[in-house]
């Protein structure tokens, strides 16, 4: 499963460069957040690719799901899709955007690739086994270095959204022993725990699962944790949500090694 997530990761990619280099144009969806044409152009790859190899697995991805398209996804294992997060680093010209792709089972993120097309970085987790690639200019994975989250150390490093941060985020890095905090967009602060470079990433701004669950994957596959506020594992295929729309997550935490209380 993960050689198809990383062929139509690196294909999604190669498109999204062209149109970042090209020049794009912005579209506001109903919700008011940005959308251009390279989100449309790798969602369409990566469900071309998905429904090839996996024609009975569903997909909600998150361009299909703005109009409209939705499968039922119940009691079964599906796949979750953002073809372009960090669609804001990418319209101000940041490299930190990415290509997102997860496998869900009973609500558990199992596999998943994290691509950073303009870092030439991707990250890939499944059971037991997390990996960082390097890939070349011509789209091609030169290097697999295997990854893992490091031990707690007493002064914790942490990330931050460099968009979303609030007022609880604030309370809950003055709350612990944190003796840094890196903000960074998309995705790529799983990965950056993952692979041992922070220790935690609260975030307590709203996302929905597809901006999550592939580097929940990763992080995952290297020994860390995503849980609530309640300390509970986050889950994924949440729907009929009285408090929030389909596929809202909750407030959560990611830590790198193991799981410690909260002081959020």
């Amino acid at each position: 499963m993960l050689a198809t997530f990383e062929m139509a990761a690196l294909e999604a990619g190669k498109a999204i460069l062209e149109v970042y280099r090209a020049g794009y144009a912005v579209v506001l969806k109903q919700d008011m957040s940005p959308v251009t044409l390279a989100d449309e152009r790798a969602e369409h790859i990566i469900l071309e690719h998905l429904a090839r190899d996996f024609p009975d697995i569903p997909a909600i991805a998150e361009e299909s799901v703005s109009a409209g398209k939705i499968p039922d996804i119940r009691g079964r294992p599906f796949f979750l899709v953002d073809p372009l997060d960090g669609t804001r680093e990418f319209i101000e010209h940041r490299d930190e955007f990415t290509v997102n792709i997860a496998y869900i089972v009973n609500g558990i993120p199992v596999a998943g690739i994290v691509y950073a097309p303009a870092l030439g970085l991707a990250f890939t987790g499944e059971p037991g086994k997390a990996r960082k690639l390097i890939v070349d200019e011509h789209f091609t994975v030169v290097d697999r270095l295997a990854i893992a989250v490091r031990e707690r150390p007493d002064k914790m490093t942490a990330l931050a959204s460099r968009c979303h941060s609030n007022e609880k985020t604030e309370s809950f890095l003055t709350g612990n022993p944190i003796s840094a905090c890196t903000s960074i967009g998309s995705s790529l602060k799983f990965c950056l725990l993952a692979e041992g470079k922070a220790d935690v990433y609260p975030r307590f701004a709203r996302t929905m699962e597809w901006d999550t669950a592939a580097g929940d994957a990763v992080l995952r596959a290297a020994g860390g944790t995503t849980v609530t506020t309640q300390g509970d594992l986050l889950t994924y295929g949440k729907t009929n949500q009285s408090e929030d729309c389909d596929f809202a997550n909750p407030s959560f935490v990611c830590w790198g090694g193991k799981k410690n209380g909260l002081h959020a």
